[in-house]
């Protein structure tokens, strides 16, 4: 492990798989090269890495599990004698220390024609005060896609995150403060990428619509039902207000590890005569939790652990405002999403 009184490595991003990664690569001289891929690319791994290594000279491992995000950052274990990380489909976080060397490749998508995009918007009748974000993978069309609304009468605003965002109108899994930013200017948003990811991400983040537009294949999803998804979580924090023992879950993943707030809401805890244990680890597996005697869990890794994969768990999972929900010291409405800054 890098001393944390050692400078963290500067990141280098590159747009795409090309000759620009492969003069970087071999300027650094690196010989040992892991390669990171989300579950999308995993089919193309291998391919990758063999083009990765060809082009060079260097031997690329390809990690097994599917990388989340940049703040999935590789153990020592899996990194193991490897002097570059190359992950693909990410932007960098700002604000998350690097233990090693890597080079983030985004992936940026050239497809998506703006007055297309734009023509679609206005058949579909969208309100016309949109906020517009991006997965990282379109975020060429920032610069583009608001002249076209503007066209046909529509405003498309991009907000600006804080410092876990590394663009403008981009979209982060657990951090929506791009979108956040302009709120009250919009009546709705619109997000530019595919699956609903993201989308649910805003539906949580935000109070407006979230309509999704896939732009290359032109198809406009229908809004997300926001008040639905709120619904089901008060009635899950409802359920657990009586709860005694709770286990609170730590992350050691550098971009997710929050050690200060697990604490807090400890103390919160027993302070209102609740049981009270830490949990940590570094990738969570919902048997990992099997078998406990705890009546609940609140995680304070990433928030779209509990929110999209609460089903794979035999107990109640919350996020850390759900659990001060749960303990009366916050309403349940507004609903507020655990956002990582």
């Amino acid at each position: 492990m890098r001393s944390t009184d050692s400078p963290s490595p500067e990141p280098r991003v590159f747009p795409t798989v090309g000759p620009a990664l492969f003069e970087a690569i071999r300027a650094v001289g690196a010989r040992r090269i892991l390669l990171q891929v989300p579950a999308g690319l995993v089919r193309n791994a291998h391919d990758l890495a063999g083009e990765i290594a060809r082009e060079s000279a260097a031997r690329v491992s390809v990690s097994v599990r599917p990388c989340f995000g940049a703040c999935d950052l590789p153990s020592a274990a899996e990194a193991g004698a490897s002097d570059l990380v190359v992950s693909l489909g990410h932007a960098p976080i700002p604000n998350v220390r690097l233990e090693r060397t890597t080079f983030f490749v985004e992936m940026r998508d050239a497809r998506g024609d703006p007055e297309r995009l734009a023509e679609i918007v206005a058949a579909a009748g969208l309100p016309r005060r949109l906020g517009l974000v991006f997965s990282i993978q379109h975020l060429d069309l920032a610069d583009r896609l608001p002249a076209a609304l503007a066209r046909r009468g529509y405003s498309g605003l991009l907000g600006t995150g804080d410092r876990r965002l590394a663009y403008p109108g981009q979209a982060l899994g657990c951090n929506y403060t791009s979108a956040e930013s302009v709120a009250d200017r919009v009546d709705a948003f619109l997000f530019l990428g595919t699956g609903r990811f993201h989308p649910l991400g805003l539906a949580w983040a935000t109070d407006r619509p979230v309509w999704a537009l896939d732009p290359a294949q032109g198809r406009l999803e229908p809004p997300i039902d926001r008040a639905a998804l709120v619904a089901q979580r008060q009635m899950l924090v409802a359920s657990v207000r009586d709860a005694l023992r709770w286990g609170i879950l730590v992350s050691g993943f550098a971009g997710q590890e929050r050690s200060a707030t697990a604490r807090a809401l400890e103390e919160r805890a027993r302070a209102k005569g609740r049981r009270a244990t830490i949990l940590r680890f570094d990738r969570l597996d919902p048997r990992d939790l099997e078998g406990r005697d705890l009546d609940a869990y609140v995680s304070t890794a990433c928030p779209r652990i509990a929110l999209d994969d609460r089903a794979l768990y035999g107990r109640p999972l919350l996020t850390p405002p759900e659990f001060l929900m749960a303990l009366g010291e916050l309403p349940l409405a507004p609903y507020r999403f655990d956002t990582f800054h």
